[in-house]
């Protein structure tokens, strides 16, 4: 028998548990921090344990400590589950143990990305002679996306930032609409910094106006810029008009990139693509797999239309790599050097779903959005702040007392949100938006289904005291 048949036995059958469990367990986590840290901060063992024990012992002390996120009942932040096919690959990608980073020491996993670049820029309406990069989330796509802009637009004005660095070169700019924090933490790790970063403001649905971004593109004046447009807004789910905004942006010299997250999978829906008219026109995108795509957490997509200024940003050569002459090397593209073969779940998710399954995906979570969001805003004391233009809505709860203040609907909101959470039949999450607090619902989960939608709302009407 392999030394590795008894821990992946256990690791299956506690797998395969879970996955069952999803239907009727809780949602939220059951464990309290102290219940966790007593269970897992335990003294390092002097003595080696068998494979399987250690799994065992894994699997009953993190009980209880886990989100219900691959289930169809979890509505918060935005994030999908997990399909069958991109699992079962990425059990494959940990088994096979390649580091994706040279054809040469990964030449399997090299093709299974550029094949995944292909069928993404395809599927997502974007020009196919973009670069791409497989990165660990949207985060770093942005910093991707946005060290290929730092390169292009610094290099125009006399700066080679690759070999000198920030110091000394021109402030670079940037122009937000819906600025999203990963798009904060990405431009500060690229040395642009947060002072530099100017948040524009929106209409009332959530987009920006043309007029607004020329006000600002002719402050910033002879200064590099980059524009960040969203593709669904993080409350709203709102797409910025590209058509206008990008023609805008070229005229005056800017690099136009466009967050993505999960809103660029609109382009794969008949149904929604209008929603992305012009997006193609942007110098970059990014966007997540674990999102819309269901895919395992640690795969993120950045595409760069210009791959000159992409490949000088991310290259490098030393005597010791080999470089196949015609394969696709991905250092030359992303930020990591040890990396993981993330090419295959994405590789099989698209091939279990194909064009059709992801499009239908896409427009099962916003009917489904829209569902939930009505049978929410029908029970008593809720308002629905916004209905949603895709998969995402928002709800608030108001204080039924007599002279309630807006302090009161904030508290009466947070706590419903913890009561709900706590009842375990489906789980949401606050957030601030126009400056009050409100319940997200975000559907995103290939199993989320009508009966899950119903048990949703039933949740919250017990929560409420609703028979």
């Amino acid at each position: 028998m392999s030394s590795f048949s008894l821990p992946l036995d256990t690791a299956v059958r506690a797998a395969l548990q879970h996955l069952d469990s999803l239907e009727t367990s809780p949602v939220g986590a059951r464990a309290t921090l102290g219940e966790l840290r007593a269970r897992l901060l335990k003294p390092l063992s002097e003595t080696s344990m068998a494979p399987e024990q250690v799994i065992e012992e894994l699997v009953d002390d993190t009980r209880g400590g886990h989100l219900g996120g691959a289930g169809g009942r979890f509505f918060a932040w935005a994030m999908g589950g997990v399909v069958p096919a991109a699992l079962a690959a990425d059990w494959l990608t940990a088994t096979w143990d390649q580091n994706a980073v040279l054809y040469a020491c990964a030449p399997a996993a090299s093709i299974a990305e550029e094949a995944v670049g292909g069928w993404l820029k395809d599927l997502l309406g974007l020009p196919q002679s973009a670069s791409f990069a497989l990165v660990s989330g949207c985060q770093m796509a942005h910093a991707t996306c946005l060290a290929a802009a730092r390169h292009e637009l610094l290099q125009h004005r006399g700066h080679d930032v690759e070999r000198d660095g920030m110091a000394g070169a021109p402030a670079v700019r940037v122009l937000a609409s819906n600025r999203h924090g990963s798009v904060e933490r990405a431009v500060r790790l690229l040395g642009i910094g947060d002072g530099n970063v100017r948040d524009l403001a929106l209409d009332q649905n959530e987009r920006l106006r043309p007029e607004v971004l020329e006000t600002a593109l002719r402050q910033a004046g002879n200064a590099p810029v980059i524009v960040i447009l969203q593709a669904g807004d993080l409350n709203t789910g709102s797409f910025d008009p590209y058509v206008e905004l990008i023609a805008l942006a070229k005229r005056c010299g800017a690099w136009v990139h466009i967050d993505g997250a999960f809103g660029l999978w609109a382009a794969t829906s008949p149904r929604y693509r209008h929603l992305l008219e012009g997006h193609a026109a942007a110098d970059s995108w990014a966007t997540d797999g674990h999102k819309w795509l269901n895919v395992p957490y640690d795969c993120g997509y950045a595409f760069v239309a210009r791959p000159e200024a992409h490949r000088a940003a991310m290259s490098h050569r030393a005597p010791y790599l080999v470089h196949h002459t015609d394969a696709r090397d991905e250092m030359d593209w992303n930020p990591e050097w040890s990396r993981r073969a993330r090419g295959f779940p994405t590789y099989a998710a698209l091939r279990q779903l194909g064009r059709e399954g992801v499009a239908a995906l896409v427009e099962r979570c916003c009917e489904l959005a829209r569902g939930l969001v009505e049978g929410l805003g029908k029970l008593p004391g809720l308002e629905v702040l916004w209905n949603p233009v895709i998969n995402q809505g928002l709800v608030r709860f108001r204080d039924q007392s007599a002279g309630a203040t807006e302090e009161d609907h904030d508290r009466r909101t947070d706590e419903m949100v913890e009561r709900i959470n706590a009842h375990g039949g489906a789980f949401f999450m606050g957030t601030t938006w126009r400056g009050r607090r409100a319940m997200r619902v975000s559907v995103m989960n290939w199993q989320t289904e009508r009966h899950h939608v119903a048990m949703a709302i039933q949740a919250v009407a017990e929560c409420l005291g609703c028979k």
